[in-house]
């Protein structure tokens, strides 16, 4: 894998950390659920004791629901195994100032077990393998995610109070690509963009969307590994930052009947002997090289098996409706936003756009889902079908997975996904759709009692 240099250098946060400027270590890592869990350091005691040898932290944060519930099913913990430790190994390559929080700065890290081996159903260390496999055959990936998210004038203690409903959002109407309209928050926004550049992100844009408070900031495209490891501190941070200006904000793929949070993830290839290469563009049909038409043919061929990597929750699968801008055809064509995928650019920009991902994504294991279905493509030589030409969303194409239950049916199943990531991943991504399946299953929803309380 490349190597990587970080926001902020080990000989930079000692120096800091000397002067008082920084007081504070954050160490975390991405859990299923995409959030970062871990420990707030006191930044003398991290650079003498964690710096070199890592800290623990429960493994059951890698078997609990939404909710931080211990529940069953989980081989790597569980109450018969004691629920103990797994070592949290800092990757350096991640340290950044977060300026957000006062003197602090943050690291993401790798999970392992006591005897070194690393836990492989952690999304980060899923992803690493992935990459590893690519790099075998002379790859490399870079990814862009574009996430969106709905504002609400309420801070999140009152919108806790009020079950969620009955919220400001921030602005009243549809403002996409309104200059006015993201005018009307843009302290928030430009809080957001400016202080993720200073923890190390590019920064490439902010635009309205189409439901009522609704907003989009473009980070530029980088290797898969940090655009992942980015678009998690974003996600904590511009939470973090609405928190303390006052408001709320939701990456829920779908908060109302409206128009959901989506998460469009980009993806190119690079050769690791040609720097800067794009091996996805060629002398083929439309610009494109063999090496992208087998691959884009292995996205088409696991799309559906991989949905649970794509869409993880119940509420994602409310996103896929016709003519929402959300996909509901396994088709790809070219510049074509009612297809699943998308092919875009030319030459050294030439990629494709994976449109099925919500605001609730985990990228790490979405960005693993690409990789090992191109990988699956470009193995097994698969061809590409002939582009979508028109709308996707009325033409004869196989469905995405409409409910959580049927992607967990189809994951669970698939060769596919065993032969890329192992029985030990799928079986425990099974078990966490089980989980949630079951949890909602018994819950009495809103919806319910309005139907019912009276009327039946």
């Amino acid at each position: 894998m490349p190597v990587r240099t970080p926001a902020l250098a080990v000989e930079e946060l000692r120096i800091l950390v000397e002067s008082g400027e920084i007081d504070t270590v954050v160490l975390a890592f991405p859990d299923m659920q995409g959030r970062l869990q871990g420990k707030r350091f006191a930044a003398p005691f991290f650079l003498d004791e964690v710096l070199e040898h890592g800290t623990e932290g429960c493994n059951y944060l890698l078997a609990v629901d939404t909710d931080m519930n211990t529940v069953d099913g989980y081989t790597m913990s569980s109450w018969d195994r004691g629920y103990g430790d797994f070592a949290m190994h800092p990757d350096l390559a991640t340290l950044r100032r977060i300026p957000w929080n006062e003197g602090t700065a943050l690291l993401i890290a790798d999970l392992a077990w006591n005897d070194g081996s690393p836990v492989v159903a952690a999304p980060r260390q899923i992803l690493r393998r992935q990459l590893e496999r690519l790099a075998e055959h002379g790859f490399t990936a870079h990814v862009g995610t574009e996430l969106e998210f709905i504002v609400f004038n309420d801070t999140y203690e009152q919108a806790w109070d009020r079950n969620y409903r009955d919220l400001t959002p921030a602005n009243q109407y549809n403002i996409d690509y309104s200059v006015l309209g993201t005018g009307r928050i843009e302290p928030l926004l430009r809080r957001i963009r400016n202080e993720m550049a200073a923890a190390g992100l590019t920064v490439e844009s902010a635009k309205g969307e189409c439901n009522p408070g609704q907003h989009e900031i473009a980070f530029k495209y980088d290797e898969a590994l940090t655009t992942c490891d980015q678009h998690a501190v974003y996600k904590t941070g511009a939470k973090e930052i609405a928190s303390q200006e006052g408001v709320s904000l939701t990456f829920m793929a779908k908060y109302n009947e409206r128009e959901g949070n989506s998460c469009h993830i980009h993806l190119s290839l690079q050769s690791i002997d040609k720097a800067g290469h794009n091996v996805m563009a060629g002398e083929g049909p439309d610009g494109m090289s063999q090496v992208m038409r087998h691959f884009l043919a292995g996205q088409l061929a696991a799309l559906r098996d991989f949905s649970l990597l794509y869409a993880p929750n119940i509420n994602s699968y409310k996103r896929f409706q016709p003519g929402s801008f959300a996909p509901t055809a396994v088709a790809w064509g070219h510049d074509n936003r009612t297809c699943s995928l998308r092919v875009v650019g030319h030459g050294r920009s030439m990629r494709f756009e994976n449109r099925l991902p919500g605001g609730d994504v985990n990228p790490h294991l979405a960005v693993a889902g690409l990789v090992a279905a191109g990988l699956y493509g470009i193995e097994q030589k698969l061809e590409l079908p002939d582009p979508c030409p028109g709308n996707a969303y009325a033409a004869d194409y196989e469905h995405v997975p409409t409910t959580l239950r049927e992607a967990a049916d189809l994951w669970t199943a698939s060769p596919i996904a065993l032969a890329a990531f192992g029985e030990e991943v799928v079986a425990h991504y099974s078990n966490m759709a089980r989980v949630e399946l079951e949890a909602y299953d018994a819950a009495i929803t809103d919806w319910e009692l309005r139907r019912g309380f009276e009327r039946l």
